[in-house]
């Protein structure tokens, strides 16, 4: 069943997940600064290693703009440190639950089509938090390629520190 995306200016959606490492992570706790909250299908797939390691490339000029990064999937907390290991991802992996909780809550799951079959599934998609908990940008389905530049281009735009 789809889901709705949290409209521009309301209030985002809380997380509370478990990173790649065990530890709590609360979105309410990172107010304040501006957190990019992008959701992905799986760890160490083609389009998902494309889209993480854009955000690695341009992670130190997305902190420089005052932003953090957080990638969400439902994969294992073993899964994305293996994955944030291997292709040396410096931001934080979530561990979202078996029913894709988080992710339904952001609307970033739904309907998908893949050579043909349609099933259910994390959408690609990603979202900006303002410091005061807010969204602020919204990308509805998210191309990997370059995506990390693409927000660094709206941070630099629009969150000037």
């Amino acid at each position: 069943m789809a889901t709705t995306m949290p409209a521009l200016d309301t209030e985002a959606p809380d997380i509370e997940l478990n990173d790649q490492a065990g530890r709590h992570v609360r979105l309410r706790d990172l107010r304040g600064q501006w957190v990019v909250v992008y959701f992905y299908p799986k760890d160490d797939t083609p389009g998902c290693t494309k889209e993480a390691c854009d955000f690695r490339d341009n992670y130190g000029a997305i902190r420089a703009a005052g932003a953090t990064v957080l990638g969400i999937s439902s994969d294992s907390a073993a899964s994305h440190a293996k994955f944030a290991s291997k292709y040396e991802l410096p931001f934080t992996l979530l561990v979202d639950d078996a029913d894709d909780a988080v992710a339904r809550a952001y609307g970033a799951f739904g309907m998908k089509k893949n050579y043909g079959k349609e099933y259910e599934g994390v959408i690609r998609s990603t979202f900006i938090v303002n410091p005061q908990g807010r969204i602020a940008k919204i990308w509805a389905s998210v191309k990997p390629d370059q995506h990390g530049a693409q927000v660094l281009d709206w941070l630099k735009a629009n969150a000037a520190a």
